[in-house]
């Protein structure tokens, strides 16, 4: 947060970078990109509002079991910000809840596994996956 403080934001998240992905996407420029464009849109403003939001949390674990609606745990089996520990836990937790973990992620589901993402999301909605538009 004091690197972000003093104008080093871009240069913190690169040094991050490593560690939001799967290994094998360490040299991937694309999502690199597009983790410096998503910080850029967010600014350090929000940066900050973000990080101290995720530092003052309450631990939500002991009201798992209040929540009452369909739920879905989506991480990659190298998520190394919210190890899988904690997905599984989350999902023991809720009742009814879906764990999905993708082969080959880390944190960033949506640009490391698109189709697989999509595919769990379809699985879990109940809808069909289809290569195409959708028709009703």
């Amino acid at each position: 947060m004091e690197r972000a403080r003093r104008g080093e934001l871009r240069a913190a998240r690169e040094e991050m970078f490593p560690e939001l992905v799967h290994p094998s996407r360490r040299d991937d420029a694309g999502i690199r990109q597009l983790v410096h464009e998503q910080g850029d849109d967010v600014g350090v403003e929000g940066y900050l509002r973000q990080q101290t939001a995720i530092i003052a949390r309450v631990d939500s674990r002991p009201t798992l079991a209040t929540i009452k609606c369909p739920t879905l745990v989506l991480t990659g089996d190298a998520d190394n910000t919210i190890p899988n520990a904690f997905s599984k836990e989350m999902a023991e937790g809720i009742a009814g809840a879906r764990l999905v973990v993708l082969e080959n992620c880390g944190h960033l589901p949506q640009p490391e596994q698109l189709a697989a993402t999509v595919r769990a999301l379809d699985e879990w909605l109940g809808t069909p996956v289809v290569s195409g538009p959708r028709t009703a």
